[in-house]
């Protein structure tokens, strides 16, 4: 049993209570048997016979319930002292209930198949969207969207695993198995379906996670100011005296739906020309925070370009970004007068706002995000490695399918790999470690 809402006062609160059979919590707390899957206004009754508060009782009895146990919500006023009263209730009153792990209920409807592994991540997802893309898909996928195109990849797969295995099992029936079953042509649909697949999680993936954008370039470039007019607020203290900014600051904001985090560093310059032990430590840190992110905006000072010194300073700090990690050449100030032509990257003005849209939408095209995706489904990085394993396995079957000499028990063992990485999504092979590192992340209640 778990407070099902979040902590602090509210004006509604749930207690929530699942197991085999709860007939004695319901008969003790309740003070009456309830019809099922209907909501009862009573008194909550404390052992003493007293009533602790009142509210509604529903009663699901297993297994038409969310963990296909018996399950009972009490829906009290939202103070805490009140829930916390009703818990110590429930514990009186049916010994052995006991508090929920974090993502127990939840599991538990895993567990009963009440809901597959790609759809119980699905509710955490759906708490945890951030836009409402992010919402919107992960909806999508709890309603089985996701799981409902592993199972028809899964199937797929089934066929043909059949069709291979029978004729390992039967060498004497002389027929041109790959010919005759169409073998070439289903595993060039199925690579051709997951990919399709495939391109949907990765975007469902970005939705989730988002794009850690780093801005950074030499003090008084505009990064703070560009900031500022991405997030349409006052984030960062903008002066045109160099190295104001001293940490890192950060924004999450969304470009169509998809979050991206933004991170302002402190300017980069060599350490002997740094103001103070402060502002070394700041820089120390802007290159921590490039080295974490998925993309990197180096902001260049059209204003300052072709003055050696500053030309230098940008092309040690080019040499020294990690290797692997998208950059974005930006060009700021492009509103001053005498600006110079023909610059190799995109020139911006974060004062006037002239670029900001292209801006944004280079930055989209750096995370892989394709404009105009169709109803994408809520999915994990874990997902994505899955299908990714998948796909490599059928090319390795595709490719056993084409040889000459075709080795039809390494085509099936392949067909194999590929159905158990499907498995892994939705839960049909998975393991106890797996389970635990997901629900653990799941709140209390849910």
């Amino acid at each position: 049993m778990a407070i099902a809402t979040a902590p602090g006062r509210a004006a509604v609160g749930v207690v929530r209570a699942s197991g085999p059979d709860l007939s004695l919590l319901v008969q003790a707390v309740c003070g009456r048997t309830l019809q099922a899957r209907q909501a009862t206004l009573l008194p909550f009754l404390g052992a003493d016979g007293q009533a602790i508060d009142k509210g509604l009782a529903i009663h699901f009895p297993a297994p038409h319930s969310y963990t296909g146990e018996d399950v009972l919500e009490l829906q009290a006023h939202g103070g805490p002292v009140v829930l916390q009263l009703l818990m110590a209730r429930c514990v009186q009153a049916m010994p052995g209930l006991r508090l929920a792990a974090p993502g127990e209920f939840t599991e538990r409807a895993f567990l009963n198949d009440k809901l597959d592994l790609a759809q119980a991540e699905a509710v955490a997802d759906l708490i945890d969207a951030s836009t409402e893309a992010a919402a919107r898909s992960a909806a999508r996928s709890l309603t089985g969207a996701f799981s409902a195109e592993m199972r028809r990849l899964s199937e797929g797969i089934v066929r043909l695993r059949m069709l291979v295995e029978a004729t390992l099992d039967f060498p004497e029936e002389e027929i041109d198995f790959l010919e005759k079953a169409g073998a070439r042509e289903q595993l060039d649909g199925l690579v051709h379906q997951l990919d399709a697949v495939l391109g949907q999680a990765r975007q469902g993936a970005l939705l989730r996670e988002g794009l850690r954008v780093v801005l950074a370039g030499q003090p008084n470039v505009g990064k703070s100011s560009l900031l500022n007019a991405l997030a349409g607020a006052e984030l960062a203290i903008v002066t045109p005296i160099p190295g104001t900014t001293r940490d890192r600051v950060s924004e999450t904001i969304q470009i169509e739906g998809v979050p991206i985090h933004l991170t302002d560093t402190a300017g980069l310059r060599p350490p002997a020309q740094a103001a103070d032990e402060v502002e070394r430590i700041g820089i120390g840190r802007s290159w921590q925070a490039i080295a974490q992110a998925d993309a990197v905006v180096f902001l260049h000072d059209l204003s300052r370009c072709g003055q050696p010194a500053y030309e230098a300073c940008d092309a040690e700090i080019a040499g020294t970004l990690p290797q692997g990690v998208p950059v974005l050449q930006v060009f700021n100030k492009a509103d001053l007068p005498g600006r110079p032509q023909g610059v190799q990257g995109l020139p911006i003005s974060a004062q006037t706002g002239e670029g900001l849209a292209a801006l944004r939408e280079a930055i989209l095209r750096l995370a892989g995000w394709q404009p105009g995706t169709e109803n994408p489904v809520m999915a994990r990085a874990r997902h994505v490695h899955a299908l990714t394993r998948s796909r490599e396995h059928l090319l390795a079957a595709q490719a056993h399918a084409r040889a000459r000499d075709t080795a039809l028990d390494l085509l099936a063992e392949e067909l194999r790999l590929a159905h158990h990485g499907l498995g892994e999504i939705t839960g049909e092979f998975t393991n106890e470690d797996l389970l635990g590192e997901i629900f653990s992340r799941f709140c209390i209640g849910k």
